[in-house]
């Protein structure tokens, strides 16, 4: 490549640098799925404490992880820390993103 080949590009590049700096501090809202149920409020204000909520997954699947709530990715639930955490097993991949938004 030239150097006024290079040098023509390097603006170029720049501009995309700075173009994806300003996407890097959006914030996202991250959301870790184990499961959903329907209900009725009559049985949903018939709810105590101690009462157990049966979800749709059984237990030993895959979490979901939703971006802004697009599922972008499937883990497993981990302790990091006395904390709970997901450890991703699988990312949903470009083509199947794009088809989820249509």
């Amino acid at each position: 490549m030239s150097e006024e080949a290079t040098q023509s590009t390097a603006p170029a590049q720049e501009d995309d640098r700075r173009n994806l700096d300003l996407l890097l501090d959006v914030p996202l809202s991250v959301t870790v799925e184990l499961g959903r149920v329907r209900m009725p409020v009559r049985q949903l204000l018939a709810l105590g404490s101690g009462a157990v909520i049966e979800l749709s997954k059984l237990a030993g699947e895959p979490l979901d992880v939703l971006i802004n709530g697009k599922p972008v990715a499937r883990g497993e639930a981990v302790m990091v820390n006395e904390r709970f955490g997901v450890r991703l097993t699988e990312v949903v991949s470009p083509n199947e993103r794009v088809e989820r938004l249509r």
